[in-house]
């Protein structure tokens, strides 16, 4: 039963919400406009402040739902976030739309508000000071994400070591990002 919910979250993840909200409205493909990234801070910039919000719960929900139906399936918390995982990876990486997917921010949030949600009320509350801060979404992320590692580790240690791997995740999905922030040539809002 792991293994089918962890396909199902995965299938559920391969959905990109910016893509069809796209389509949908008659607009522009996001992996095509803006900074290319189908994801709701690309929304934002290329369909405006609407569909960036359908996006964002759309993502969130990706991540949460899987979580959720693995606790009323009692599966351990461990294998809730590995389940989570999975639909983090089909955000990144999406069957549907070859394998070209968004950066699992919201996707990500959405799992820890599933899996603890003090912790994803952290990663929110970082995410944005930072953005407040910088004006940058991706320096955001970057900060936010890896902050819910030591809460999770003092209250929530089995989910620890799929958090981990969600990080790293994230963090190798924003490397061109990282290499724009040290140039100073990231996007700013």
């Amino acid at each position: 039963m792991f293994w089918l919910l962890a396909i199902l979250a995965y299938l559920l993840g391969s959905l990109s919400f910016a893509i069809l909200l796209s389509r949908m409205a008659g607009g522009p493909d996001p992996r095509a406009s803006g900074s290319g990234n189908p994801g709701a801070t690309n929304m934002l910039r290329v369909a405006g402040k609407r569909l960036a919000i359908l996006t964002l719960i759309g993502d969130l929900l990706k991540g949460l739902l899987p979580v959720l139906i693995a606790s009323l399936f009692d599966f351990s918390l461990q294998q809730q976030a590995w389940i989570g995982l999975a639909a983090v990876i089909g955000h990144l990486y999406p069957l549907y739309f070859n394998f070209r997917g968004g950066k699992g921010v919201a996707t990500a949030a959405g799992m820890l508000l599933g899996l603890y949600p003090p912790a994803a009320l952290l990663a929110v509350a970082a995410w944005l000071l930072a953005f407040s801060l910088t004006r940058t979404s991706s320096l955001a992320a970057l900060i936010a994400t890896p902050l819910t590692l030591p809460l999770l580790a003092w209250q929530q240690p089995a989910a620890l070591l799929p958090v981990c791997v969600l990080t790293g995740l994230i963090v190798w999905r924003h490397r061109g990002n990282l290499r724009d922030l040290f140039a100073g040539r990231e996007r700013h809002f």
